[in-house]
């Protein structure tokens, strides 16, 4: 009699077992390698309205993180709400495109499109519900697919990465151009190249051999490093300020869903943006610095 009443209590505690030894053998979450002063594991993490569903670039005026700008891909918009508030206004410059980046150089906005075209309008215009004051610069890169764009406000100078560009031999390197804005002539002076070799890293398999395919570009304002995004990668590129390549880190796809956009803060604070999918909405990135 006794044993029919432990079998039948070992029948309904039997599930519970399993459970129990189901997570004690799962293993822990796996932390990702971080650069020194963040923990990429762990952000703060603001989700887009559904108009910022495919967020791309993301910038802030004079590196003040209580306003975010930003754009996305489809649609010509310069978009800009206050850190945490879903509620965002924006000023159409353009209409539909394949519109990767944007860089706020001191009081002038630059956006990128994926072909190498760059849009430039003064900040205030990004007050108004359409942008008139507007220009649009195109040929003035080598031909290719382009998604980074950084912006140096003390050089006045723009930095601009090449995705995919026929003249990067082989993929093993990774080409950019240089620059200066004249504000009062509205004018852009080519300033020179840059390039980055990658065969250290395609050796090692952190990249895929088609390349870095650089989605993000930003410097780091204690540093001077160059930050460096790789959607397709799911990798962070960190090298020094002549872009030799020093560090890399890998990204957690849970957290990191498809990364596009990248800026630090005048608080030191790195910024990461990601488009949103079919299981959730774009959102940036926080991760505060700490020494």
């Amino acid at each position: 009699m006794l044993m029919k009443i432990f079998i039948k209590k070992l029948r309904y505690l039997f599930p519970v077992l399993i459970s129990i030894g189901f997570y004690a053998c799962k293993p822990l979450n796996k932390s990702y390698k971080s650069p020194n002063g963040y923990d990429l594991n762990h952000p703060e993490k603001f989700n887009m309205p559904e108009s910022l569903h495919e967020i791309s670039g993301i910038a802030f005026y004079h590196n003040k993180s209580d306003s975010v700008y930003s754009i996305q891909d489809e649609e010509g918009r310069f978009y800009r709400q206050a850190w945490g508030s879903r509620k965002q206004k924006h000023a159409t410059f353009y209409e539909k495109g394949d519109f990767e980046d944007l860089a706020i150089l001191n009081e002038t906005v630059v956006v990128l499109k994926s072909d190498g075209k760059l849009y430039i309008f003064p900040f205030s215009e990004g007050r108004k519900e359409k942008i008139e004051d507007m220009k649009e610069w195109e040929d003035i890169l080598p031909k290719g697919e382009y998604e980074s764009i950084y912006a140096d406000q003390p050089t006045n100078q723009l930095y601009l990465l090449c995705k995919n560009c026929k003249g990067d031999k082989k993929d093993e390197t990774v080409s950019g151009s240089i620059f200066t804005y004249d504000a009062a002539k509205k004018n852009l002076i080519s300033s020179g190249s840059f390039s980055i070799d990658l065969s250290k890293i395609i050796s090692e398999g952190k990249i895929l051999k088609t390349g870095l395919k650089a989605s993000a570009l930003t410097r780091n304002p204690h540093t001077g490093e160059w930050y460096i995004l790789s959607s397709v990668n799911k990798l962070l590129v960190v090298t020094t300020p002549d872009w030799k390549i020093k560090s890399t880190y890998n990204l957690d796809s849970s957290i990191f869903n498809q990364p596009e956009g990248l800026a630090f803060d005048d608080g030191m604070n790195l910024y990461i943006s990601n488009e949103g999918d079919e299981f959730g909405p774009g959102n940036i990135l926080k991760f505060n610095y700490k020494l």
